[in-house]
């Protein structure tokens, strides 16, 4: 039987390189070795400069949530305040995490689809007279919606308070413009399964000089998550506990793959593919969830049509057409579909899952001009 390609266009697990696979299938070697301290020291300079940053990155086995918890256990000691800015479901994931480790927790919610409003955060910290707040806590890409929010406008928001800025970045580093060190970030956490084009299974997390010196004093529980003992054994070229070799040689090949096409030509091919998404979406009269002003570079949500299940929808272009995209979460299941387009995708994958998604809303019942949404596509291209 003949197998068809499947579009994976997903805002995570996204697509793999074929020489990234091979790369990754390369010999095991000793984790205590020189081999391996090599490696270790090529990708973390390589993800360092994804991050543009000359802080400290680490590396861990995990998915970005461990980062998140990483994020945590590090800087924020049971029954310190931190303030989430939360707009989607990785917002309250992250205050989730905060409260299971005994912070108090303040969560600023933003109706799901808009983006955090710097001038909300900014009145909020300015009543903190006495510091104790001690974290502010974002968001940078909600994936859940396809937001992103303005990470300079926050931190020109926090003024001249002194709480920590943590960030997860897990969707957005690669994808759009990171500037670590400029904008003042202190603590920022990002994985390998999107904008990376690794398989899922490995998670970044770099840490400023201030934030180290609250990591000193942090009394909160922690082992595998012991960022301190990471750095040092990062010094010596080692990890703490057995590192995820295949990973790291196939992220190795994934960093000369994002070198060679050029940071700033990724975040205008990520742009692109974005805009050919939201312009065939329209077209097709579908309401998206993001206004363009915030539209994220990673993925684009869509709510289905009138009378149509999103879910259905999805289905349907899974079935006939080998095209996967994702669904809606929580209060958002059934009523949207996400279409990913970060990482190893190009302009004509876009072009392929437009028409899918054009056969799928026909199959549905939903009355669409065949061809329109691939033109408008093709436009933005062309443009």
């Amino acid at each position: 039987m003949f197998l068809e390609k499947q579009f994976l266009q997903m805002p995570g697990p996204t697509p793999v390189p074929p020489q990234v696979l091979r790369a990754m299938s390369q010999p095991m070697i000793n984790h205590r070795g020189p081999e391996f301290k090599e490696l270790l020291e090529e990708v973390t300079t390589g993800v360092q400069k994804i991050y543009k940053t000359e802080n400290a990155v680490l590396i861990f086995p995990a998915a970005g949530t461990g980062g998140l918890e990483a994020a945590v256990v590090n800087f924020i000691s049971p029954g310190e305040k931190v303030l989430v800015a939360s707009i989607g479901v990785f917002g309250n994931r992250f205050a989730e995490i905060a409260s299971k480790f005994g912070a108090q927790v303040e969560k600023m919610e933003f109706e799901w689809g808009t983006a955090v409003d710097p001038a909300q955060l900014a009145d909020r910290l300015a009543s903190d007279q006495a510091g104790e707040i001690k974290a502010v806590i974002v968001t940078h890409n909600e994936t859940s919606t396809g937001v992103i929010n303005n990470l300079p406008a926050i931190r020109q928001a926090m003024g001249n308070h002194p709480a920590l800025l943590i960030v997860d970045a897990v969707s957005s580093l690669g994808a759009v413009d990171m500037r670590t060190d400029e904008w003042g970030l202190d603590v920022v956490v990002s994985g390998a399964q999107k904008a990376f084009m690794l398989p899922p299974g490995l998670a970044f997390v770099s840490v400023s000089p201030k934030a180290w010196a609250v990591a000193e004093k942090c009394t909160n529980c922690k082992y595998y998550w012991d960022l301190t003992a990471a750095k040092k054994y990062l010094e010596k070229g080692q990890t703490p506990y057995t590192p995820a070799i295949s990973l790291l040689t196939g992220l190795r090949e994934s960093l000369k793959m994002m070198q060679a096409e050029g940071l700033d030509q990724a975040f205008i091919r990520h742009a692109r593919l974005r805009d050919m998404t939201r312009a065939a979406m329209r077209t097709l009269g579908l309401r998206l969830m993001a206004a363009d002003d915030i539209a994220s570079s990673s993925l684009t949500s869509v709510y289905a049509p009138e009378g149509i299940e999103a879910n259905k929808l999805r289905k349907v272009v899974r079935e006939k057409y080998n095209v996967i995209l994702s669904g809606g979460q929580q209060k958002l299941d059934n009523k949207i579909f996400r279409v990913g387009h970060l990482g190893w995708v190009q302009p004509l994958d876009i072009v392929a899952t437009v028409a899918a998604i054009e056969m799928g809303l026909l199959d549905c019942g939903c009355s669409i001009e065949l061809g329109s949404g691939v033109r408008a596509a093709q436009q933005v291209l062309r443009s």
